[in-house]
């Protein structure tokens, strides 16, 4: 009976130390300004908070499975948490927000949302692309290569072919040190144009000179929706979790550029 109890206490123990650490995200690298604000903003202690890590949101779901300790993903997908999930006992995965997929590129390239595809195809234009797999900006433009197929006869296996997985991959690294993976794509020279998602265009754009983003035309557009899953028991997550789905939260999204899922309006 006393061997018994001194268990019991000894888990009590450990489980209320667990609960005072730290509550750590891992989330993908689109979200790095939004979900900094929303720390920031949820009211939650600094104390109550780890430093967050961003990444390929394949990525960050292979170093959960591999032991690394987080509390809340949230990813540019659903399939990662969904697999998180699945292998925990099925916590309940959400999707928190939506994105789109817009393509950037040089401006002599005279880029239009109606002219998108022929310049994805044009032999000359060095087209960049996020890693399939790993990120799921990859996916998603291996998605509109699918979808291209049925504009123009073997555009998929054409665009597969010659899209450069430039970032997003699990040893990639920005191309020009101290800048973002796609500023450095093309300050680097390394690709004409890119599929990447709509909410970051802004900001490289800011960086870099003299780039276009346009909008996919409706038959090559994809929609990627946002999925988060808490890991853990903590308090602290459960309570970010919600501010993310709170109309605070939600508006920090829309800032971003991202497509609030909650808001009334």
């Amino acid at each position: 009976m006393r061997r018994w109890l001194t268990g019991f206490v000894l888990l009590a123990l450990v489980a209320q130390a667990r609960a005072q650490e730290p509550m750590r995200l891992f989330a993908a690298g689109s979200l790095t300004d939004a979900m900094t604000e929303m720390l920031a903003q949820s009211g939650l202690p600094a104390s109550a908070l780890a430093r967050p890590t961003f990444g390929p949101s394949g990525v960050l779901r292979e170093r959960i499975e591999g032991g690394a300790a987080a509390d809340v993903l949230a990813s540019a997908d659903m399939a990662q948490p969904r697999r998180l999930a699945a292998e925990r006992g099925g916590p309940p995965v959400v999707m928190f927000t939506r994105n789109s997929l817009c393509a950037l590129g040089k401006a002599g390239l005279g880029l239009t949302t109606a002219n998108v595809l022929d310049r994805m195809l044009d032999p000359a234009v060095r087209l960049g692309t996020s890693t399939p797999g790993a990120d799921p900006g990859g996916d998603y433009a291996w998605a509109v290569f699918a979808r291209a197929d049925a504009l123009h006869s073997g555009a998929k296996a054409a665009l597969e072919a010659k899209a450069l997985k430039l970032v997003g991959g699990p040893d990639s690294k920005p191309l020009v040190p101290g800048k973002g993976a796609v500023e450095g794509v093309f300050l680097a020279n390394a690709a004409d144009m890119m599929l990447g998602y709509c909410s970051g265009s802004a900001a490289v754009q800011r960086q870099v000179p003299d780039l276009v983003s346009v909008a996919l035309p409706p038959a090559l557009t994809v929609g990627p929706a946002y999925g988060m899953v808490v890991l853990s028991d903590k308090p602290a997550a459960f309570r970010f979790a919600l501010f993310v789905m709170s109309e605070k939260g939600q508006a920090i999204l829309g800032k971003y550029g991202f497509q609030p899922v909650t808001l009334p309006e």
